[in-house]
């Protein structure tokens, strides 16, 4: 009797539903799905199934890993700002002519009584704090730290929260919270209200881990400066959902 073909998938991970759809892919004995981590995390939430942490040494490096463990379709499933590694995945899947799909969680939407301002990058963001507010919430992660460490932004204070640690460049006058989402809402109010927040400024991560800090920022008034994510790179489907991804990888 032969045996049934195996279907090997590559997931750039890293985020929830990356580990969700590794979880629904892990009990099923046609795939074979390996997550890849970038290593950034001190003490990343494994999901199920093998697990590779670190680069690839760029689209060259992706694409021959991928022909050397024979994978069948690649999923990149990064967070929607990790801009380079989603360029670096579609090159890749390129030179090596596997079939790639984008798994993206959809941006948030505003709703009425949100006073939201658009930017397209954290530079834009810090440069309209000054007119906005004093006492910044500043949501963003450790990455990008120096858009807001100019000497023009010294009269500001900011609450910065993330994951891990920051490094300098920082702002001038800032106080770290490690903390790890979900968030609840009445967290969320008891933050804002504790440290008088008067701003708040956020990536359009999307998703409902994070998304609390909005509505607390939208029952107190407070604005929000939120930072447009990059596109998916042309031509590479997207899926919204992990349910909507595990269908795709089961077409091969």
């Amino acid at each position: 009797m032969p045996v049934p073909a195996v279907v090997r998938v590559l997931v750039l991970g890293g985020t929830t539903e990356a580990r969700r759809l590794a979880e629904s892919l892990a009990g099923d004995r046609s795939v074979r799905v390996t997550t890849s981590l970038a290593g950034r995390v001190a003490a990343p939430r494994l999901p199920p199934g093998e697990v590779r942490v670190g680069g690839f040494g760029g689209p060259e490096g992706l694409a021959a890993w991928m022909r050397e463990h024979d994978v069948d379709a690649l999923v990149d499933a990064t967070h929607p700002f990790a801009a380079a590694m989603s360029r670096n995945a579609a090159e890749a899947a390129a030179l090596a002519h596997v079939p790639l799909l984008a798994l993206r969680r959809p941006g948030w939407v505003a709703r009425d009584g949100d006073h939201w301002h658009s930017t397209g990058s954290l530079a834009e963001a810090a440069g309209l704090l000054p007119a906005l507010g004093e006492r910044v919430f500043l949501t963003t992660g450790r990455m990008g730290l120096a858009a807001f460490a100019g000497a023009d932004l010294d009269a500001l204070w900011f609450l910065v929260r993330s994951v891990d640690a920051p490094e300098p460049p920082c702002p001038a006058r800032m106080e770290f919270l490690l903390d790890r989402g979900p968030f609840t809402l009445e967290g969320e109010r008891e933050l804002l209200r504790r440290h008088r927040i008067d701003v708040l400024v956020t990536k359009d991560s999307g998703g409902d881990a994070t998304a609390p800090k909005l509505t607390a920022a939208r029952e107190a008034g407070i604005p929000v400066v939120v930072v447009r994510r990059p596109p998916v790179p042309e031509g590479v489907p997207v899926a919204a959902t992990p349910d909507e991804a595990v269908e795709w990888v089961r077409r091969f």
